[in-house]
């Protein structure tokens, strides 16, 4: 007599499977919905009650933590806007041609400077802000007439790698015929770039645009060491004003300006996400 192997059904497979990313997203969104039920909690119930729900509804931590100093908490909205829309355009540009120079132009010790560029991804961000703070202040850029210069210079002098290591990556797919062909229509090495390289670089730039934004926006060692005025603070250092060691600090208005603090960089990466993943899985061109 044989027996006949006992196969599980597809379904089951599919609703185990359904039933672990329920969990996943459960432990990774439990934070954000803690943070937002805190934020319209009492100062008493913060301190009593852990759960995710309000036992009293206080949406006027929004109001309070909006209107807590004597600035308005849009204007670090605003100054926080600011500097990661020019950190975008900063990098994008800069970081695209310094990509298009070492990937797809030909010149003396190119694969050095590649290597030495490759190299700075190996170094802490916290070891080199000692050097370039020395260096703004001795160039009178710190605490002057535009706080914002020694935090946005470096964008457009190409100083993030990894952006240029992706772009590198990125255009090493674009094939050089078309290049040649650029060439032999007359085409400069500008006008390979503009015509050629630019349209079909756009996932890479996305990509640099997404990631810029967001770590800029969350960004707080850098603007912290940088900007010493309170109009001229961003959000993550204006977050810090709420906790107080000498005096009453009010958590609060703060989770609840944490909250409006995340909407920014989940419409951004809302708006743009399709292009995300096209620029992360695109390696060359398709058809």
């Amino acid at each position: 007599m044989t027996t006949v192997p006992v196969r599980r059904r597809p379904g089951n497979r599919q609703a185990l499977r359904l039933v672990v990313l329920l969990v996943i997203v459960a432990v990774v969104l439990y934070p954000l919905f803690w943070m937002l039920g805190t934020s319209v909690k009492s100062p008493a119930e913060i301190v009593n009650n852990v759960g995710l729900l309000p036992e009293r509804f206080t949406p006027g931590n929004y109001v309070d933590g909006w209107t807590n100093f004597d600035i308005s908490f849009g204007r670090f909205f605003l100054n926080s806007a600011l500097v990661s829309g020019l950190t975008v355009v900063g990098n994008a540009l800069s970081c695209l041609l310094a990509a298009y120079a070492l990937g797809r132009l030909r010149f003396r010790l190119r694969k050095l400077w590649f290597t030495v560029m490759i190299g700075t991804l190996l170094l802490p961000g916290h070891v080199l802000i000692v050097p370039q703070y020395i260096l703004f202040r001795s160039l009178g850029l710190v605490g002057g007439d535009w706080p914002y210069l020694p935090l946005l210079v470096p964008q457009f002098l190409a100083t993030e790698a990894f952006f240029v290591f992706l772009m590198v990556q990125f255009m090493r797919g674009i094939p050089r015929e078309l290049d040649e062909a650029a060439t032999i229509d007359g085409a400069s090495p500008y006008g390979v770039f503009r015509h050629v390289i630019l349209p079909l670089s756009r996932p890479a730039l996305v990509t640099t645009a997404i990631f810029s934004f967001i770590w800029t926006w969350n960004d707080f060692f850098r603007q912290l060491v940088f900007l010493s005025n309170l109009e001229d603070y961003t959000v993550p250092v204006a977050l810090t004003l709420f906790i107080d060691s000498t005096s009453q600090s009010a958590v609060g208005p703060m989770f609840a300006m944490s909250v409006l603090s995340l909407l920014p960089v989940f419409l951004f990466f809302l708006a743009f996400q399709r292009m995300l993943v096209e620029g992360i899985n695109t390696s060359g061109l398709k058809g």
